[in-house]
């Protein structure tokens, strides 16, 4: 089942006196809040906030975000450590050969023979390549995979499923 939100960043900071807030986007080429009109935050005390996208810049480290009805500081360090979602109706959906990586948090892992790996608990975007971060499965350490075709044979987000080759299997073949 799709999620109707996904992840694609947390608010980090204020940023001025207007209500303008810095998002880091979890994946540093996502453009997803350049096109969209409007968010979900999931504050830290757990509630979330719908709001309307007012403005966006690009700067080097983050994007600067202005939301409607947020029009100075103080409103804006409350949304400070909010999770911002985006509503998947509002995106295109990815091509055939292609997922959002909001949607390999939570999948389950195993092998080609089904031995299960734990759970995609987190995506790194730290290189060329992301990283699937799994954990969770009894008597296995956790596992730092690139989502490159090498380590990921096939992923069914319908199913939840994501089969991966390991990297200290890859001598085994």
């Amino acid at each position: 089942m799709l999620r109707p939100h996904l992840e694609v960043g947390y608010v980090a900071r204020s940023h001025g006196l207007s209500g303008e807030v810095g998002v880091k986007t979890f994946d540093p080429g996502s453009t997803a809040l350049l096109d969209v009109e409007r968010v979900l935050l999931r504050l830290k005390d757990g509630s979330e906030l719908e709001l309307r996208i007012d403005s966006t810049r690009e700067t080097p480290k983050e994007l600067l975000v202005g939301f409607e009805g947020v029009e100075d500081r103080t409103r804006a360090d409350g949304l400070v450590g909010a999770t911002v979602c985006v509503f998947r109706e509002d995106l295109e959906p990815p091509s055939d050969d292609e997922v959002f990586q909001g949607d390999l948090v939570g999948l389950k892992a195993e092998t080609e023979s089904g031995e299960p790996l734990g759970e995609v608990v987190e995506v790194w975007s730290t290189g060329e390549v992301p990283n699937l971060v799994i954990r969770g499965a009894p008597g296995r350490e956790e596992l730092l995979v690139p989502f490159a075709s090498d380590f990921v044979v096939s992923v069914d987000v319908e199913a939840g499923r994501i089969v991966i080759r390991p990297p200290e299997l890859l001598d085994e073949r």
